[in-house]
């Protein structure tokens, strides 16, 4: 992995020496560049550690995923803000099952840090929900699911959130 500076910095290289390949009549070589400067251009928005994180997720193997996002040793210099929320979330999902009190926080710093997507950010709302309602904070977790449920656009977490209100109604 790269860091993210480096990655613009070969981007600019590749980019100027594919400039000089067109001044020299090498029209091919110089597209060919072009091409291969984007592929570190996309890679400094989406960091291929997360991508291969969020992989191993899918295929419900946490222990890969957790053994991908170990490798990023200092997140806050070698990811842009939106990946360090990512970061976060990946982190909170995975250590959700064991820990409460430190998923919460990596949940509410991702939430912080932002999320792309809405569904990703209903689903950590959804979480932090829960956790709030297993702390036994009834208003917290009321206010998050209302918020979760007006980000889920498609009713992806219908289920888990009628199911989430139903135990809030026990407390």
């Amino acid at each position: 992995m790269f860091n993210k500076n480096i990655k613009l910095v070969v981007a600019a290289a590749i980019i100027a020496f594919a400039v000089y390949q067109f001044t020299e009549n090498n029209i091919g070589n110089g597209i060919f560049l072009i091409l291969l400067s984007s592929l570190f251009v996309l890679l400094y928005f989406k960091n291929e550690i997360l991508v291969l994180a969020f992989l191993q997720l899918r295929k419900q193997n946490m222990e890969g995923a957790k053994k991908y996002l170990d490798k990023i040793k200092n997140p806050e210099t070698a990811l842009i803000k939106k990946q360090q929320g990512y970061f976060n979330y990946l982190n909170g999902i995975l250590v959700s099952q064991s820990n409460l009190n430190l998923a919460e926080k990596y949940f509410k710093k991702a939430i912080e840090l932002g999320l792309s997507m809405d569904q990703d950010l209903a689903l950590a709302k959804l979480q932090l929900a829960g956790i709030a309602a297993s702390k036994r904070r009834k208003i917290e977790a009321e206010k998050l699911l209302n918020e979760a449920k007006k980000l889920d656009k498609h009713n992806m977490l219908k289920d888990q959130i009628v199911m989430l209100k139903q135990q809030l109604k026990r407390i």
